[in-house]
């Protein structure tokens, strides 16, 4: 723990909760969507349903889906500026079973036709954990720099990918590692939390990979 757990972050209120936090959420979605979105669906449940307006939740999180930052003046603008750049967005209360308390589903379209479904929560003092990517179970907090990888699940690709890492960037030290495959055979993710930043080319080459469909580096938050 440091004292921005304690303190929390550098922001534009009133609650790192319902606004650094959820800014942060809104980035990591928008990372994930690698594009410009066009059309933002958020699903709020818990006290993010109860309490989105007042606490300016709604903004905070429109604000992080347009690449602003938990400090950036425009948050308290974010409806307008949305609106200015021709992003449709709702939000919607919803109860998410077994769900922390400040949770959002966040749905986002690009006008490439790309899409993503994030499901994250803001855990307090401006800190998040994001618990799903697509529909597969994912478990990072941004406090590392974090490495998807989509892929199709098959027998080998995991050694492809780590022993990739360990041959030809020894350097990179693994903090974290998680699979994810909603069926056998069928599409999965791995969640590679590493120390420091990759080497210039590792994520080209990861990409590059047989039955690697997307490799996606959140840095750290």
């Amino acid at each position: 723990m440091n004292v921005f757990d304690i303190i929390g972050p550098i922001m534009i209120g009133p609650s790192s909760s319902h606004t650094a936090g959820a800014v942060r959420l809104g980035g990591v979605a928008r990372k994930i969507l690698q594009a410009e979105p066009v059309e933002a669906v958020i699903e709020l449940s818990g006290s993010f349903a109860k309490t989105y307006k007042g606490h300016g939740t709604d903004k905070a999180l429109l604000a992080g889906i347009m690449g602003f930052a938990s400090n950036s003046a425009e948050i308290k603008d974010a409806f307008k500026l949305a609106d200015e750049k021709g992003i449709k967005y709702s939000f919607i209360p919803v109860e998410i079973k077994d769900a922390h308390p400040n949770t959002a589903r966040m749905k986002l379209k690009a006008e490439n036709g790309k899409s993503c479904v994030v499901i994250g929560s803001s855990i307090g003092g401006g800190n998040i954990r994001v618990d799903y990517v697509n529909g597969m179970k994912v478990d990072f907090t941004g406090e590392r720099n974090t490495i998807l990888v989509m892929h199709k699940d098959r027998p080998g690709l995991i050694a492809s990918v780590t022993n990739l890492m360990a041959d030809k960037y020894r350097d990179v030290n693994i903090g974290n590692f998680r699979l994810s495959r909603p069926i056998r055979g069928g599409e999965a993710v791995m969640t590679i939390e590493i120390d420091g930043m990759p080497p210039e080319g590792m994520i080209e080459e990861i990409k590059d990979l047989e039955d690697v469909m997307n490799v996606i580096l959140m840095r750290a938050l």
